[in-house]
Parts: C-alpha cells; structure tokens; sequence
C-alpha cells in the first residue's frame, strides 16, 4: 500500500511503528487510527441523513443471510457454486443504491443497475454493463420483483440464478416466469433499501 499513489486515506485499530514509517512517506496520506473497529459491528445503530429542516434516520442494514436460510421457490434449485455467488450479489447489492441489481460471476461483480425508479430499468443497465459476462451470471436483487419483466431482462442475456427478497402480490408470476426459463431463485424474506 506505501508504493501506491492512489491510496490516499487509510483507516486501521493501530499502526506499527514500521508501518507508520512506510504509510508517511507520502505526505498527503492520511492514517487514522479508530481502535473501535477491530470490535466488530455494533448492532442498532442508525445511519443519519440531514434534509432541509430535518434529520432523517434510518436503521442500518446489518442483516446476514446464510445458506441454510434461503428458500427456495423455483422447480430446479441453485448449485453450489450459483449459492455462493448469490451470497455474494446479496451482499453487495446490499450496499448499491436502491432499486438495485446486481450480476456476479465467480465471486466478482460483472454489472451493477442502480437508482432507477424502476427495477426493469435497473435490470437493463446491470445487463448492459455485465455484456458477456452476464452469461452465467447469478443476479441479486435488493427488494422483490412486482412483476417478471426485470427477471426476464436478465434471464435472456444468461442469468442462471437470482436472489430477492420475495413478498411481492406478483410472486406468484415471477416463480412461475423463472419456472418457464429454467432458472433458480431464492427468497431471503429480508429486503435491502439503500438511499
């Protein structure tokens, strides 16, 4: 990290006296030490957002989903290999702007669709960004599908699994659609929301 110019900021429990030396040979780095941080996550706690003659306050999302927690609701299931990139869309699909997608392969992010005041429209940009990569991609989504056509965008471009939250009046017909497509899906029952 000390031969890098593009580390900028570093945040670290402590310093060793050796890494100290090494970090502040760049003059413009800054170190800060937070000792708290090697504690863990505290649970309850708040994000704050100030608005115009207000706060707004939201809890933080610090839900975890395991494996033996999901459900699946699909005819065929996810493998092995589909559960692990779908931890891992669910997790950073967690931390995109909502209405969020996002396509995983082989542990790695290949598209991101986010902000859009719709979930299709998402759906087209995290296709897009993924390109080919979106071909055996798994796809996650931080709430449920109200209707099977942001499903069906990825499905087409070669998602094999999705990850949602489920809980949708238009389940039913989103199961089904994946059902029609020969995919895997899985509900968690916890809904991200990221503004």
């Amino acid at each position: 990290m000390h031969e890098t110019p593009f580390v900028e900021c570093i945040l670290a429990p402590t310093y060793s006296k050796d890494a100290l030396e090494l970090l502040t040979k760049k003059k413009a780095r800054r170190l800060l030490a937070l000792p708290e941080i090697a504690n863990g996550k505290t649970k309850g706690l708040h994000n704050y957002r100030f608005i115009q003659g207000g706060l707004l306050a939201q809890s933080v999302d610090d839900a975890e989903v395991k494996a033996n927690e999901l459900k699946i609701v699909t005819k065929n299931a996810p493998s092995k290999k589909e559960i692990t990139d779908l931890l891992f869309a669910w997790k950073v699909v967690k931390h995109t702007k909502s209405n969020a997608i996002v396509l995983a392969k082989n542990g790695a992010t290949v598209g991101i669709g986010m902000g859009q005041t719709s979930r299709v429209d998402s759906s087209f940009i995290a296709v897009k960004r993924a390109g080919e990569r979106a071909k055996g991609a798994v796809m996650a989504s931080d709430a449920f599908f109200p209707m099977p056509d942001g499903l069906e965008v990825a499905v087409n471009a070669g998602v094999t699994s999705i990850i949602q939250p489920g809980g949708s009046k238009g389940d039913e017909e989103v199961i089904k659609a994946a059902d029609n497509a020969g995919v895997s899906m899985v509900f968690t029952g916890i809904r991200h929301f990221k503004h």
